[in-house]
């Protein structure tokens, strides 16, 4: 895909906009176009007024060699560049948001594309914003740096407010702020040069006391991940993925591993409550037998009969056992 936008000049014909290396077409032919020739062939980001006044026409050179080492490309004359170059965040910016325009307007579904879009009440600008067939509005973020968490809640509580999804599309190596995550909502990372995008998926979370009673999709691989997770990351050309109300869709593939894990972890939560129940169900039974039970009194050891005298025999006062003669005047035994 080209980064070959036409712009009616008045005056001149056609100007050619450049922001990615160009194509197949001989050099000599982009070279006629370029600086100290025609000069239709001018830099994108100059004339978008990036680190220059908006309108800023830099005709580019295209240099290149057959065999050489850097393939062909446009460069600014020497002395039209600005310091430094430009702005690589800047240059990412702009890029981004041209190629997810480009492919969200290839989409099955999708009936607009726009960029730099205002909400009705103008207080928030999409970088690319997108109509589906079912009147569903988008608003594709391409998110340069990281943002505080505070403004992207504003910005997303706005969107929202206007009956927008917004969906994030983050510069590689940059960091993903975690309260997209928080809030349920995915984030990608655009790799434009390379027409693909990574999505960030949360690892399974720990099965603890009756994990089945709670959110059963957190068991397997989530997306979007919840904050702090450990995340696995998926990339896909961004030709596999599609739109819909709810952002970006996942190819056919990826959709069936995340719904075969989904049904895995259901039958797993099932077999658990069963476990469960039935041990509930043992636990009651044994305590309720337990509870039937009366309690009965050991049985006394039997009595022994106490042997009677006979009669006339002098006997103990307490016990009646029979006493010693020389206990006899005492009438009982020492120990009674």
């Amino acid at each position: 895909m080209q980064g070959r936008l036409p712009v009616e000049n008045a005056g001149s014909g056609p100007l050619c906009l450049f922001i990615e290396p160009f194509g197949d077409r001989p050099l000599e032919q982009w070279r006629a176009l370029g600086y100290g020739r025609r000069e239709t062939v001018v830099c994108f980001y100059c004339w978008r007024g990036i680190d220059a006044p908006v309108g800023t026409k830099v005709p580019l050179l295209a240099r290149g060699r057959i065999g050489g080492l850097v393939r062909p490309h446009f460069a600014h004359p020497a002395g039209t560049a600005p310091p430094g170059g430009h702005s690589s965040e800047t240059v990412w910016h702009i890029n981004a948001k041209h190629r997810l325009a480009r492919w969200a307007a290839t989409l099955p579904g999708v009936t607009e594309v726009r960029l730099e879009q205002w909400t009705e009440q103008r207080d928030r600008r999409a970088d690319v914003h997108v109509v589906l067939d079912d009147g569903a509005r988008l608003a594709l973020e391409a998110q340069r740096e990281l943002i505080t968490d505070e403004l992207w809640q504003a910005r997303h509580r706005d969107y929202a407010a206007a009956g927008v999804r917004d969906v994030w599309f983050m510069r590689p190596d940059t960091r993903v702020p975690h309260v997209l995550f928080a809030e349920g909502i995915p984030a990608w990372t655009l790799y434009h040069r390379e027409g693909a995008a990574e999505a960030r998926l949360g690892e399974p979370h720990a099965r603890g006391p009756q994990w089945w009673t709670k959110d059963l999709r957190l068991f397997g691989l989530h997306h979007p991940p919840c904050a702090s997770d450990p995340v696995v990351r998926e990339r896909f050309p961004l030709a596999d993925l599609s739109l819909d109300a709810d952002g970006v869709t996942f190819p056919p593939a990826m959709t069936e591993r995340l719904a075969e894990q989904a049904a895995r972890v259901r039958r797993d939560a099932d077999q658990a409550r069963r476990d469960h129940e039935q041990a509930e169900r043992w636990r009651r039974e044994a305590a309720t037998r337990q509870a039937r039970r009366r309690w009965e009194p050991t049985p006394l050891p039997p009595v022994r009969p106490v042997p009677r005298p006979a009669t006339g025999t002098p006997v103990c006062e307490d016990c009646h056992r029979p006493l010693a003669e020389p206990l006899v005047r005492y009438g009982r035994h020492i120990l009674c």
